[in-house]
């Protein structure tokens, strides 16, 4: 698979609640960095540490929608840069909610060997804590 087609099924999972799945997108060495997690920036180290974040996600209140989906090409065919919308609601409260994603993906061999995830974690908190 190319990196378009990792990061669409990728989005595509996390839309569908697919959550079971998504560690399957990484490599076994994978590294994901997310730089303005809250309270503090996260790495995570590896497939099997993808799918136990995954799975927090599938048992966590928030549902998330993919919009606004743009993919930019690089000049290595291993990288691509999206941006992205989450259009989320908490599911016990309802509250609606709109979070701006970027992710710089590289992937080798159909999978997802490093990754700097962007994501407005502040927007996330706040809906959970309203």
């Amino acid at each position: 698979m190319t990196p378009r087609e990792v990061f669409t099924r990728l989005i595509d999972g996390i839309s569908a609640r697919r959550w079971p799945e998504l560690a399957d997108l990484y490599a076994e060495d994978a590294v994901v960095d997310m730089p303005f997690a809250i309270p503090q920036p996260r790495r995570l180290h590896g497939r099997e540490t993808v799918r136990t974040h995954f799975a927090a996600a599938a048992r966590g209140p928030l549902r998330f929608e993919v919009h606004n989906v743009v993919v930019h090409e690089t000049a290595d065919p291993e990288v691509i840069i999206a941006e992205f919308d989450y259009h989320g609601r908490v599911a016990p409260t309802g509250r609606k909610f709109t979070a701006a994603n970027v992710q710089v993906l590289r992937v080798r061999e159909g999978r997802i060997v490093a990754s700097r995830d962007y994501h407005n974690h502040a927007a996330i908190a706040a809906a959970l804590t309203a």
